[in-house]
């Protein structure tokens, strides 16, 4: 009895269970077909803007001076003199007398040279006063021997008459080659008068040459500031020896400020016009390029709350290529980096400051611009008047922060989408919103300014 009342227990489940599966199999109804349902997704857009836009370029690097000048030590001696305010940052105005070494043996060589000029001069004129009695001196023994010799052709013809003796003739001839001789010294002398007053000029040519040379050493014992400047370093003392070739000063100039600004190689291609054309000569590009290319620029200091701008002006190119971050050094100068200094507000623009470089290139006139959300490798997807997605495929001319400007393949004015679509689909129906904010950002960051 126990065994069939276990049977039971487990049979009488199991028949209530068919008998269920029976009913639902029975009693079900067939699948319904459902109209299928296009889904509409919904897409933030912002309008194609046509504007005029300047490719710009940041880079960064540290203020340099336009000159730095070394005061070295031309000539040696003790430092006699030393301006009270010469001293490391302060600013002395062009024309300063910063040092001055001991002049006394400089002047006294210079003196020393003067008299043997002088000497020189003297034993000139005193050639100039031989070489006029000498030409006395010659004329007057020419005439003589002239007179000797009619004389001596008297007594010749008396000879031959037999009125004088052999004697008398000889006396006579002796005294015209006596005269000759005299005449022939004379003339000599004269000749050799030119030759020595041309060793003695030369000789006070090369005393006056040693005299400007004392005067330059002299006048080198000043050191004088060449522009107004701003004291870098200074490695003298008072009543200290000086020798020669030592730097005894460094100082900056202020009138100009230079910025090697590093810029990406990609970025400084864009600042060029898309028409510009190399020259035949290329190394003539680099002298000539801010002549060829109207490339403008500013200075920024950003520190804190700090942002101070100045205007500068494209210079020239730097070194080659840094091959390691691809960067090329672009020099930028500002004029007068000292000017509308505020203290507290406005500092100037002094050596080893880090700050940023703006260039900026010719504008591209009625450029079509977009935000850089909207591009999507070489393509964007567009929100066409049917309300549904179209790919384009774009050329892209340059990007900076967040605007692509684009050179072909887009009209002003077009929705493109800047939301997130991981799986976009040509065609697929789109509810559109366009970004307010996203188009005024676009308008603020893309217009020449």
């Amino acid at each position: 009895m126990a065994a069939f009342l276990k049977k039971l227990l487990i049979l009488v489940p199991v028949g209530l269970g068919l008998l269920v599966v029976m009913y639902a199999v029975t009693s079900r109804e067939g699948p319904r077909r459902v109209a299928p349902e296009e889904r509409t997704t919904s897409v933030r857009v912002v309008p194609a803007a046509a504007v005029d836009v300047a490719p710009r370029a940041l880079g960064y690097g540290n203020v340099k001076p336009g000159r730095v000048w070394e005061a070295v030590a031309e000539v040696s001696g003790t430092v006699v003199f030393r301006h009270p305010e010469l001293r490391r940052g302060a600013i002395l105005a062009a024309g300063t007398e910063l040092l001055r070494i001991d002049p006394a043996d400089y002047r006294l060589a210079a003196k020393q040279i003067e008299a043997n000029i002088r000497a020189v001069e003297a034993q000139i004129a005193v050639l100039e006063a031989r070489a006029v009695n000498t030409e006395r001196s010659l004329a007057i023994e020419e005439r003589s021997l002239s007179l000797n010799r009619k004389q001596f052709e008297r007594t010749r013809e008396l000879l031959r008459r037999g009125a004088v003796s052999q004697s008398d003739a000889d006396r006579e001839e002796r005294s015209v080659l006596a005269g000759e001789q005299a005449v022939q010294n004379l003339r000599n002398a004269a000749k050799l008068i030119p030759a020595e007053r041309a060793v003695q000029e030369a000789a006070r040519d090369q005393l006056k040459a040693q005299l400007e040379t004392a005067r330059r050493n002299l006048s080198r014992t000043t050191i004088v500031a060449p522009f107004t400047c701003r004291i870098a370093a200074v490695s003298v003392e008072l009543a200290q020896f000086a020798t020669k070739g030592q730097v005894l000063v460094e100082a900056d100039s202020l009138d100009v400020a230079e910025i090697i600004a590093q810029v990406p190689i990609g970025r400084a291609l864009t600042l060029l016009p898309p028409d510009f054309e190399l020259p035949r000569e290329p190394g003539s590009v680099v002298p000539r390029l801010r002549e060829m290319v109207d490339i403008q620029a500013a200075v920024r200091l950003r520190t804190g709350d700090v942002d101070i701008e100045w205007p500068a002006r494209f210079s020239r190119m730097s070194d080659p290529v840094a091959p390691r971050t691809r960067t090329a050094g672009v020099i930028v100068a500002v004029a007068q980096p000292y000017r509308r200094v505020a203290s507290g507000l406005r500092p100037p623009l002094v050596k080893n400051m880090y700050v940023e470089v703006e260039l900026r290139g010719p504008p591209r006139l009625d450029a079509v611009v977009i935000p850089r959300a909207g591009l999507r490798d070489g393509h964007v997807y567009v929100a066409g008047p049917d309300q549904r997605l179209h790919f384009r495929e774009v050329q892209v001319d340059f990007v900076q922060t967040n605007v692509v400007v684009l050179r072909s393949g887009l009209e002003p004015g077009e929705p493109v989408v800047i939301s997130d679509l991981p799986f976009a689909v040509e065609g697929m129906r789109l509810a559109t919103v366009v970004d307010q904010a996203a188009a005024d950002s676009l308008a603020a960051e893309a217009p020449v300014r």
